[in-house]
């Protein structure tokens, strides 16, 4: 999707590893505060950032519990936040 790894939780995008920076769906609500943490920066790579998806240098989860949050809030916002889409195909008329 991307351009890196992605990594599925219960059929959501929880997390990713684009070049060396871990990409974390924190979602909308969760956006604004991850963008506080050190390291973090917006999810751009179309020229307009994805509310919700932040990228995480690797200074930022050089130990195990830094990653651990990470990989934490990530999971948490996909099995509680994360409202899945269901897309219905629609019939093509002749």
């Amino acid at each position: 999707m991307f351009g890196g790894i992605c990594f599925l939780l219960d059929g959501r995008m929880c997390c990713g590893v684009i070049h060396d920076d871990l990409c974390v769906r924190v979602g909308a609500k969760g956006y604004e505060e991850a963008l506080s943490q050190a390291h973090t920066r917006p999810m751009d790579f179309t020229g307009r950032p994805l509310k919700g998806l932040v990228y995480v240098a690797p200074t930022g989860i050089q130990t195990h519990g830094s990653l651990k949050k990470w990989l934490q809030w990530a999971a948490d916002f996909a099995t509680t936040d994360a409202k899945k889409v269901v897309r219905r195909k629609t019939a093509v008329q002749q």
